[in-house]
């Protein structure tokens, strides 16, 4: 799928590919615009466009304004590497987020997974369908929920076991988040800008906070 004429990803899945090659590959990633997600011998190289990373931008402002006007505090890691090396798992998320655990990683400069606790939250935006089942992948790794946006809708994703997700109705993580309203804003950056729709966005979320509606 794509919006308009523009593919929003490019993906390539490869097979059989030593551990060693993916670590080769995240560790020497200066410049590199891209994704990679390895689960024990399968990897998916994703290059984004513009549409994808506007997409997975606002997703994360609308996530960062919620939480600043309820006073949640978080900790953003966007696209890090995670990854498990005993496992031989690792992904990059689009957007990443310690929640329930920002105190535990928030003056940590590394992130080791077999120590401390995998994001609370990823957001994956896959508008052109990834080929990779990355659910084995991200229940492997222990995260506790997954949202996507394929374009049309924000799908939520709750792990039940480390292989399997269940797609629920509200985020386990944020229930305050007006889910049904991600894609609208995300079309009216188009033609309002990131500015202004973030802006309008934020001020009725404060009403709401008023109105004791959220």
């Amino acid at each position: 799928m794509s919006i308009g004429s523009v593919p929003a990803e490019q993906r390539v899945v490869l097979d059989d590919v030593d551990w060693s090659t993916y670590l080769a590959l995240v560790n020497n990633s200066d410049g590199r615009h891209q994704r990679i997600a390895y689960d024990q011998g399968v990897m998916e190289i994703m290059s984004p466009s513009k549409v994808h990373e506007t997409a997975a931008r606002i997703i994360g402002r609308i996530l960062e304004c919620v939480t600043e006007e309820l006073d949640i505090e978080i900790c953003s890691v966007k696209s890090t590497t995670f990854k498990r090396d005993d496992q031989k798992q690792g992904f990059e998320a689009d957007e990443s987020y310690y929640i329930a655990n920002a105190s535990v990683i928030r003056d940590l400069d590394e992130i080791d997974l077999t120590i401390h606790p995998p994001p609370d939250l990823i957001i994956e935006v896959d508008i052109s369908r990834s080929s990779m089942n990355k659910f084995t992948l991200f229940g492997g790794i222990g995260v506790p929920e997954v949202w996507r946006y394929d374009g049309e809708n924000i799908h939520v994703y709750v792990r039940r076991d480390e292989i399997a997700y269940d797609e629920v109705e509200e985020s386990s993580v944020l229930p305050q988040i007006p889910l049904n309203e991600i894609p609208t804003l995300i079309e009216q950056v188009r033609s309002l800008g990131e500015t202004d729709t973030i802006r309008a966005f934020r001020k009725s979320i404060q009403e709401r906070l008023e109105s004791d509606d959220l």
